[in-house]
């Protein structure tokens, strides 16, 4: 397939125009779908390809809308359903929860309800508590939903265009730190597996596992564990429901350490689950530990919020330990690993 380089914006466009060029029954709806910055690039053209019929905005109510895109999903639609942040979906919890996920269910199978709902996270602009939350984990919890995190461009379309063609309700969450990000993406159609994971590098002493933008970091944090020596195995989750617990599995039986990177808080969450898995699985002694957002609401002050997420330095800085190595300075030293309130100058908010 010919690859070239796009960024995870338009990674996801391309994604979604070819399923909707490909589908008729494809449309896209949410708040913004066809506003002026197309919701990060990612619904660019969409409007002026396919038309008003397909693509559009809606009022600002979002149960009775995400309800709606239910029901035409029972109608032979293919709704992809966006909510700019994640916030938003909690008004409309009962149907994602009590309708979206039940139906096969409660119609012996005979209903399905194929809908995207994409939901994007992610910190800047000092958005604070209620507006730079992860909660993925939440809808992970939901047996009927399936939830699907990439942290690359290739992905990102692969999983979109997988996600759009699965016939289950699929929660897709995008964070925005990555919208920016680039990568080599094919230029066909194509799909990538929901439920598999992808392993990033391999390693022997310790398995680094992450969805989403943490992915980024604990690549950023192998940089700075080769100056110790440490060579770690990275899985990047891609999908939260279902799991790829074999892969997890069979990394952390070769490497014996595992360090799970949350991409929301730690307590009840992705990591908690994935240190389940291993802890349930595998017969021997392993050394695990998880890390993730600091178990408070996300401050509104930039500098006090960037302290509550992992990066790089406090990754490799807890591989360490795992090792009883102490290392000194270590945010000295790896400073230019330390991101600051936005990813790049591009980055432009709030929406």
């Amino acid at each position: 397939m010919h690859k070239r380089k796009l960024n995870f914006s338009e990674a996801i466009n391309e994604g979604i125009d070819q399923a909707m060029g490909k589908d008729k029954s494809v449309i896209v709806m949410g708040l913004g779908v066809d506003d002026p910055k197309r919701i990060f690039g990612t619904t660019r053209n969409l409007i002026e390809k396919y038309g008003k019929n397909r693509v559009f905005d809606l009022p600002t109510s979002e149960n009775a809308f995400t309800g709606f895109a239910i029901g035409a999903s029972l109608g032979n639609i293919k709704p992809i359903l966006v909510h700019q942040r994640v916030e938003f979906a909690l008004l409309t919890m009962d149907q994602i929860i009590n309708q979206a996920a039940k139906w096969f269910y409660m119609n012996d199978g005979l209903m399905n309800v194929p809908i995207v709902i994409r939901l994007i996270v992610g910190r800047g602009w000092g958005q604070g508590p209620q507006h730079s939350q992860n909660l993925s984990s939440l809808f992970a919890h939901i047996p009927g939903l399936k939830v699907v995190s990439p942290s690359s461009p290739n992905d990102a379309k692969g999983l979109m265009i997988a996600s759009i063609l699965d016939k289950n309700p699929i929660i897709f969450f995008e964070n925005r730190w990555l919208h920016t990000t680039y990568g080599d993406v094919p230029k066909d159609f194509f799909r990538e597996t929901i439920g598999k994971s992808k392993i990033i590098s391999r390693g022997t002493d310790i398995t680094l596992v992450a969805d989403s933008y943490m992915t980024i970091e604990i690549i950023n944090a192998k940089k700075i564990l080769k100056d110790f020596n440490i060579n770690p195995e990275i899985i990047d989750l891609r999908t939260l429901r279902p799991i790829d617990e074999k892969t997890i599995i069979k990394s952390v039986n070769k490497t014996g350490k595992l360090l799970a990177v949350d991409s929301g808080w730690v307590k009840f969450g992705i990591s908690a689950e994935i240190l389940s898995i291993v802890n349930e699985n595998i017969n021997k002694n392993i050394i695990s530990k998880r890390i993730g957002i600091k178990d408070t609401p996300i401050p509104s002050t930039r500098s006090l919020a960037n302290h509550s997420y992992p990066n790089a330095v406090t990754i490799a800085s807890e591989v360490l330990k795992l090792f009883d190595i102490k290392p000194k300075n270590m945010f000295n030293k790896y400073s230019k690993f330390v991101p600051g309130d936005i990813p790049n100058e591009n980055f432009r908010g709030p929406f």
